[in-house]
C-alpha cells in the first residue's frame, strides 16, 4: 500500500531551523580551515596545531550537516505509521559525515586548491555528506519500506559534490570574513537542497496488516541527543572560533604583518620598510675630502 508522507508537518520551521544549522556548521568549518593555513609555516611546532583546526573544521561541518538532517526529519511524518529511529545508525551516520568530510578537508588543506586536490576532496566530501543523508533514512523504521528514484538521488549526489568541491574551494581561496560568510550560505543552501531533493526521491511503501515497529527511539526521545550533543560542540568550537583574531578576520595581509606589505615606515627619515616590513636604514654616502 502506497503511503502519505508529510515532510513538513511543522511548517518552515524545521527547513529553516535545518538551514540555519548546516550554515552555523560550514560557516565555523571554513573559518577554521582559512585558520589552518596561518598555521604553515618551517616551525614544526605549528603542524599539529594546523591538523587540529582541519580537524575542527570537519567536525563542525560533519556536525551541522548531521544536525540539519535530523531536524528536518522531525517534521517527517507517515500518515497511518508511526516512526522509530535505531541510535547506533544515527550516530554511525554521523561518524561517515565527520570522517568522509575530514578527508576532503585534509586534502585541501595540505595541497591548497590545486585542481587534483579538488577533484579528490571535493566528490569524496559530497559522497560523505550524502552518505550520512541516506545512512540516517536507514535508521528509520516503521511497517514498511522505502523506495527511491534513481535518477533523483543520483541529482542529490551530484548537488551534494558540487557543493562540498566549491565548499573546499572557498575554503582556501576566499581569506576575507565577508567572502567565506557567504561562501556558508551557499553550502547551507545547496545541503539543504540535497536532503529534500532526495526526500523528494523517496516513495513510501506500507506494509498491510502489519503492526508498527517497536524498540526504537521515537521522534521526541531523539531531541535531546540530537540537540544538547552537536550544539554544544558547535558552541564550544563556535567560541573557539570567535576568540581567535586569525580566525574571524582572515589573512590579514599577504606577508602576515596586519595588511603591511613592505610600505615604507612613517616619520623616521633615512628608513625604508624592507620585505618582511621591517624598518631598514639605507647607507648615508658621504662626500668626498678634499
Amino acid at each position: 500500500m502506497q503511503g502519505t508522507v508529510d515532510g513538513f508537518s511543522y511548517g518552515l520551521v524545521t527547513p529553516v531551523v535545518a538551514f540555519l544549522m548546516a550554515c552555523l556548521g560550514a560557516a565555523l568549518g571554513l573559518r577554521c580551515t582559512v585558520r589552518s593555513v596561518r598555521s604553515t609555516g618551517p616551525d614544526p611546532a605549528r603542524r599539529p596545531r594546523r591538523a587540529g583546526w582541519l580537524a575542527l573544521g570537519a567536525t563542525s561541518i560533519g556536525s551541522g550537516v548531521w544536525t540539519m538532517h535530523f531536524i528536518a526529519m522531525t517534521g517527517f511524518r507517515i500518515d497511518d505509521a508511526a516512526i522509530t529511529y535505531d541510535l547506533p545508525l544515527m550516530f554511525a551516520s554521523l561518524a561517515v559525515a565527520i570522517v568522509m568530510v575530514g578527508i576532503g578537508i585534509f586534502i585541501v588543506g595540505y595541497r591548497g586548491a590545486t585542481r587534483l586536490a579538488l577533484v579528490t576532496g571535493g566528490p569524496i566530501t559530497g559522497l560523505g555528506i550524502a552518505s550520512m543523508h541516506y545512512l540516517g533514512m536507514a535508521a528509520m523504521a516503521f511497517r514498511g519500506q522505502f523506495a527511491y528514484s534513481t535518477a533523483t538521488v543520483a541529482l542529490s549526489v551530484v548537488i551534494a559534490v558540487v557543493a562540498a568541491t566549491v565548499a573546499l574551494w572557498a575554503a582556501v581561496s576566499l581569506r576575507g570574513f565577508l567572502s567565506s560568510l557567504g561562501a556558508a550560505v551557499v553550502m547551507g543552501a545547496a545541503v539543504s537542497g540535497m536532503h529534500y531533493t532526495g526526500m523528494a526521491a523517496l516513495r513510501v511503501h506500507l506494509h498491510t496488516g502489519a503492526t508498527d515497529v517497536t524498540g526504537g527511539e521515537t521522534v521526541g526521545s531523539i531531541l535531546v541527543p540530537l540537540l544538547v550533543g552537536p550544539l554544544a560542540f558547535l558552541l564550544l568550537a563556535g567560541v573557539i572560533v570567535l576568540f581567535d583574531p586569525l580566525a574571524v578576520a582572515g589573512d590579514p595581509g599577504r606577508d602576515g604583518t596586519s595588511g603591511r606589505t613592505g610600505t615604507a615606515a612613517r616619520g623616521i627619515p633615512g628608513q625604508r620598510a624592507d620585505s618582511a616590513g621591517a624598518p631598514a636604514f639605507d647607507s648615508v654616502r658621504r662626500p668626498p675630502c678634499r
